[in-house]
């Protein structure tokens, strides 16, 4: 049969998919129906389906969508599409709270994320430790979307940014939302690891109801909980504490609350106070014209644990210069010590420079010089009141809120000229927080928990679409679509509390400033940037066998110029089933307003000395100055404007029997990705400078030269406020090129098995990418060439066999992730892996439903860390499934 059920999705991009799914609301008994589900995704022409479809597009029904143990619709991607890779992030900064994702193993910000056909907003955090293949990506936040509330996921395998715009490199991913206006469901999940950790909740409920006589509301909330994971060994250098008698580290390791006998937290962040809602809503206002409304609001806490500081050797806190072991005093030619401070800061005095590791294997204080230094009220080390090391906690609280509103019709009946009017704006914040920490320059007056700020990104979206059909001679009528978009972006960073950023008194005794672990942002600052765009695209059925689609392009942004983007795809039906396809595309990915505009200033201490270092815009003063110093090499000035993608494809797609199977090649090639560079010495920039304009300087520090420099009228002093101790910057500009090769293959079939019906899906990809040139004026190094390479399997897999008899419903998958370096740890040639999952399923009645479920059934791990010793982790954060275990799950649904 033939079953539209989008409605609620806009008639932006319809395309009919033929495909034997179960849909959200559907029993047992109505399951193995096959259907035409109307999807929103890939062209602008109703009435055509998957089989036809000149580019490669699946579809994820709610219900298949939700078999696994994670609620996370990041987890359930990483299951559903094998070339979507997500890890967990356990000590990865801001990135433990949204979590980075690859498709195709691009960048985060490569792949467009769309909500009922409308662009999503990007999240607020930019991952500068993104394992290397996400560094400096500012992605959308999807673990804001609530499973429950989807009727499917459409995900478009091929570069559509002539019909998109920005992003849509990689692929386009699709979340269309639930649009019934009866009947709801609650679910009740709950399940946790074999090891007895990482215990999760999720408790959703959805809902629709009539509005009007022709409308609809539909409501879908959720609450969730994940307690931590524990996947850490005690270290090499704990371990030697304890054996030379260091008591106060033993007892740390038998009481820490987060860690269970570890010093150290590692492994899976707990996420509490999550909670999500969404709501969509559409209502007729005439026969030819329907309003619409969705949106959505989302909050959560994400935190985790940094690495141990070791009482004897963090530098900037515990770390001291070699010293006199018998006093104390400075000497080069010493031995290691504990850092002392004296807090009069009138010199040296009665404190000794350190308390001298004299000890067991140099591991153990000197008493005498110990007890010394806490007699004396001048003097401090932190090893008075944190004699045990600590590890901080990192987490955030994060806010995402969303509305989108249109109208859409026809602008009278019979003239064929439909519209899509609508606005819409999304906006994602995460206020970060840092615990169990110190600022070491305020020595004993420093706080032990610290605000060091947070980001928000908010976008607006106006969009105007339009479709119409004319009779040209074809074998079916030139579908042409035309619109516009204007969209404007704003990030906005927040300052941190005082304490998170300050340079205390202890400073220039080689204590570090700002909170250890993740210093406070110093200044608050807004950045926005806009574009317009406008398209048209074209598609006809030329004969019976012959589908042609073209699309353009063009897009000007208010920081970047302009870019043009085109395709061209078309397919062949050889015969009623062999179809061949192919599409050639370009596409871009433009620098968000983050990328653009962030500015991020901290003192480190290198080498004993204190530098300031950080991330300003390319477009900034000091900035400039810097591209000047870098194209005196004559290699070129640094740019900041889009990424360039070159999309093609080729695919067939065949019948055989009741069986239908895709196989499609892929060839992506990107020039001048975004990404930071390599830091700058702004000294060696602003003597530079200096030359330049009569041979001023050279200049002994970075003040010397900027007041120079503003006396000679070369610079003005107000645009360099807060650097006078700036050392070295770095910045986001284009950088290097990367080509993308693979094959995915999809295939299902259905047959009778007993007295029930079975269905088996095949879905695979083979990816690498390798690249072409590290960039000359913004080289990346060689670990991360190797990240980009080596880091995720070549070929990821899984084959799902479900079968149905009477009220019994059950699930088993066969998930194959191939070999892959973990170049993080230098560890290379890490084997395959199959791991097996599944799900069995009692339908009580017609209304309650019952399911238990295994997850990594045989409770497989990755290969250990050979250096787990060195620095607590067991097992890699890259592996691509994870390093919890198996886990199991019990979820009751109930619907009406």
């Amino acid at each position: 049969m033939k079953t539209i059920i989008n409605k609620g999705s806009g008639l932006l991009l319809g395309l009919v998919v033929a495909s034997t799914v179960v849909l959200p609301q559907q029993s047992f008994a109505q399951s193995d129906e096959m259907i035409e589900e109307i999807v929103t995704t890939g062209t602008r022409r109703a009435d055509r389906s998957a089989t036809d479809s000149p580019v490669p597009i699946d579809v994820i029904s709610g219900t298949e969508f939700t078999q696994a143990a994670s609620a996370d619709v990041q987890d359930l991607l990483r299951t559903a599409v094998p070339s979507y890779d997500v890890n967990t992030q356990p000590i990865s900064d801001a990135a433990t709270i949204s979590r980075p994702a690859n498709v195709r193993g691009l960048s985060p910000d490569n792949v467009l994320i769309l909500v009922n056909g409308k662009r999503r907003h990007r999240g607020s955090v930019i991952s500068f430790l993104g394992g290397g293949i996400s560094d400096g990506a500012q992605g959308v936040d999807i673990s804001s979307i609530p499973a429950l509330a989807l009727k499917q996921v459409e995900v478009l395998r091929d570069g559509a940014s002539s019909q998109y715009g920005s992003d849509a490199i990689a692929g386009v991913i699709n979340f269309v939302l639930r649009d019934a206006n009866e009947g709801g469901d609650l679910q009740v999940n709950y399940g946790s690891t074999y090891d007895g950790d990482g215990d999760n909740y999720r408790v959703a409920g959805n809902i629709g109801l009539p509005l009007g006589k022709s409308g609809f509301i539909n409501l879908t909330g959720e609450i969730n909980d994940v307690e931590g994971t524990v996947r850490s060994v005690v270290r090499d250098d704990v371990l030697a504490l304890i054996a030379a008698g260091n008591t106060d580290v033993a007892d740390f390791q038998t009481v820490n609350s987060y860690t269970n006998t570890v010093p150290q937290y590692w492994g899976q962040p707990d996420v509490t106070d999550d909670m999500k809602f969404f709501v969509n809503a559409g209502i007729d206002l005439s026969e030819n014209a329907e309003l619409y409304f969705f949106g959505n609001y989302a909050q959560r806490t994400a935190e985790g644990g940094f690495f141990f500081r070791n009482p004897t050797n963090r530098g900037g806190v515990y770390a001291g210069p070699t010293v006199d072991p018998i006093t104390g005093a400075l000497d080069p030619d010493g031995i290691a010590s504990v850092r002392v401070g004296d807090l009069d800061g009138d010199g040296p005095g009665t404190c000794p420079a350190g308390i001298p590791l004299s000890g067991t294997d140099g591991l153990i204080m000197d008493p005498a010089i110990l007890a010394a230094v806490s007699a004396d009220p001048n003097c401090f080390s932190f090893v008075e009141t944190i004699p045990s090391g600590f590890v901080p906690r990192f987490g955030g609280d994060n806010e995402d809120m969303a509305i989108a509103a249109g109208i859409r019709g026809e602008f009278s009946m019979g003239t064929g000229l439909s519209y899509d009017f609508s606005v819409s704006q999304g906006s994602n914040r995460t206020d970060f927080f840092i615990r169990n920490t110190v600022n070491a320059s305020l020595g004993p007056d420093t706080p032990r928990d610290f605000v060091p700020g947070g980001q928000e990104q908010t976008e607006t979206m106006v969009n105007a679409d339009f479709v119409y059909a004319i009779d040209t001679g074809f074998a079916s009528d030139l579908n042409i679509a035309f619109g516009s978009e204007y969209r404007k972006e704003e990030f906005d960073l927040f300052a941190g509390d005082a304490a998170s950023f300050a340079l205390g008194p202890l400073s220039d005794q080689g204590f570090s400033s700002s909170s250890n672990g993740f210093g406070g942002f110093p200044n608050s600052t807004s950045a926005d940037q806009d574009s317009i765009a406008a398209y048209i695209d074209l598609e006809a059925d030329i004969t019976d066998k012959f589908t042609l689609q073209a699309a353009v392009r063009f897009e000007d942004f208010s920081e970047f110029g302009d870019t043009t983007d085109v395709k061209l795809a078309g397919m062949y039906h050889v015969s009623d089933t062999l179809r061949l396809r192919g599409a050639y595309s370009t596409g871009f990915h433009a620098p968000t307003a983050g990328q653009a505009n962030i500015t991020n200033v901290t003192t480190q201490n290198v080498n004993g000395v204190l530098q300031d270092q950080g991330t300003l815009p390319l477009s900034s003063a000091a900035g400039q100055l810097a591209a000047d110093f870098i194209e005196s090499d004559g290699n070129g000035r640094p740019q900041l404007g889009p990424e360039d993608a070159r999309n093609f494809a080729f695919g067939v797609s065949f019948d055989v029997g009741d069986s239908t199977w895709t196989i499609d090649y892929y060839d992506i090639q990107l020039e001048d990705r975004v990404a930071l560079g390599q830091n700058v010495n702004f000294l060696d920039a602003l003597n530079y400078t200096g030359d330049q304009n009569g041979g001023l300087g050279p200049y002994a520090s970075v003040s010397d030269a900027l007041t120079g420099l503003d006396a000679a009228g070369v610079i003005d002093r107000q645009d360099f406020i807060g650097l006078d101790d700036l050392t070295v910057f770095r910045f986001f500009s284009n950088s290097f090129d990367t080509t993308t090769t693979g094959i995915d293959v999809v295939g299902n079939f259905g047959f009778a098995l007993g007295s029930g019906e079975s269905t088996v899906t095949v879905a695979a990809n083979y990816n690498k990418t390798e690249v072409d040139d590290v960039g000359s004026l913004n080289p990346i190094d060689d670990d991360r060439v190797r990240a980009l390479e080596d880091l995720l399997p070549n070929i990821k897999g899984s084959v799902t066999w479900t079968h149905l008899m009477d009220n019994i419903r059950t699930m088993v998958r066969a998930n194959y992730y191939g070999g892959w370096d973990d170049t993080g740890n230098g560890v290379d040639g890490i084997g395959a892996v199959v791991l097996f999952d599944a799900e069995l399923a009692y339908q009580v009645n017609d209304k309650i439903e019952i399911v238990g479920g295994l997850a990594n059934l045989f409770d497989t791990y990755p290969d250990k860390n050979p250096g787990a010793g060195d620095l607590g982790q067991l097992y890699s954060e890259a592996s691509p499934f994870g390093f919890n275990g198996g886990q199991w799950y019990l979820r009751a649904r109930m619907s009406f």
